[in-house]
Parts: structure tokens; sequence; C-alpha cells
């Protein structure tokens, strides 16, 4: 049988300017969910929030914390998942995917078609997966990056993007790897995945 992990991969702390998670939040509610277990910590231009959940989960060996950074770049939002530090400005996209890719860190573009999405933009770069499900769009603006992973024959991730406890976990993704980082994100980027919102999934 294969190993499956579920993974909230769009998840901000405190240590966002706009987010009132406390890390505690998240390792608690991550120990007592039934079946999502492992989440990437995503803030907003900051990394320091990932070594916060990590610290407190590390009481925790069925939890696992992925290492991810929102970067704000001068043409839209960029997730990098497996990076524990931010690339040197200026944030252009270029700029942030060579950086990512020097790491063999993945590049995911955030809700697209929202407000400091990248939209059709993301066609002109060589990124890894598109978040085709963001908890926090509606269904339209999903529907479109969904469209979107699939004109340029890309995975598609979920993330519920949230900024208060109540958002989180409300959708996730299904990746075919164990609770192991390096291979939940290879398995990433090798298409291995499905999201699931509100117990529905979406095959690509």
């Amino acid at each position: 049988m294969k190993s499956m992990i579920n993974v909230d991969l769009h998840v901000h702390t405190t240590y966002s300017f706009d987010s009132s998670i406390q890390p505690k939040n998240i390792v608690e509610q991550l120990y007592a969910h039934p079946f999502i277990k492992a989440v990437a910590i995503t803030d907003h231009n900051r990394v320091e929030g990932y070594s916060k959940v990590k610290q407190l989960a590390s009481a925790y060996p069925d939890i696992l914390i992925i290492p991810g950074v929102e970067i704000s770049t001068f043409e839209g939002d960029l997730i990098l998942l497996g990076v524990e530090e931010l690339p040197s400005q200026p944030w252009t996209v270029t700029n942030v995917i060579d950086f990512a890719k020097e790491r063999q860190s993945l590049v995911i573009v955030a809700h697209p078609y929202r407000a400091y999405g990248l939209g059709d933009l993301a066609k002109n770069y060589d990124v890894d997966a598109i978040e085709v499900l963001n908890g926090a769009l509606p269904t339209q603006l999903n529907r479109r990056a969904e469209n979107l992973a699939k004109e340029m024959g890309l995975p598609g991730v979920a993330g519920s993007d949230a900024h208060n406890v109540n958002e989180l976990w409300s959708v996730y993704t299904k990746v075919e790897a164990s609770s192991d980082v390096d291979e939940i994100l290879k398995a990433i980027k090798n298409g291995l995945v499905r999201v699931f919102p509100a117990g529905k999934s979406i095959h690509f």
C-alpha cells in the first residue's frame, strides 16, 4: 500500500503582519486533527514562524512541519516550499525562482487570479505547481486556477491560506509520500497529489 499524507500547504502565523494564528495553535490543532498531520508554514516574506512552529512541534513525532514562505514579488505572490531563508532582493519572479531552483525547493503560484496573484503571467515562468484550491477564495477563482494548471501541465495543490484559527484545514492536499519533507516535495513536483475541498476530491 502506498504511503499517503494529508497536508495544508498554505498557512500563516502571527509572524505574518495580517495573521492572528499563534504557532502553538497550529501545533495543537494539527496534533488533534483526525487525518491532517502536516502543514507548510508560509508567512509573508518571513521565515521565523516556521522555526517557532517546528520547535513547538518537536514534542509530537506524528506531525510534520514543512518550511516555506510566501514571497511578495513585484509581479505576484509565490510560495516557496523547502526553504528556511529569504531570497535576496529585488524580489522579481525570475530572481525568486532562481533562488528556489538553486536549493531544490518548490515554487508554487499562490492564488493566481486573486489580488497579488500572477494570473496568466504564470505561463511565462518555470514554476512547479499551481495553487488550484485556496480556502479563502470563491469557487470561480479556484476554477480559473485549476484551468491554468491544466493548461500549463502542472500539478494543482491546495492550501487553506489561513490567517485566523477558524480558517485552518479548510482544504488540503493529499500527497503520495511518507512523512518526510524531501519526499513530499518530490511527490508534489511529480504530480502525485490530489486536492480536497470539504470532502470532495478534484483529479488532474
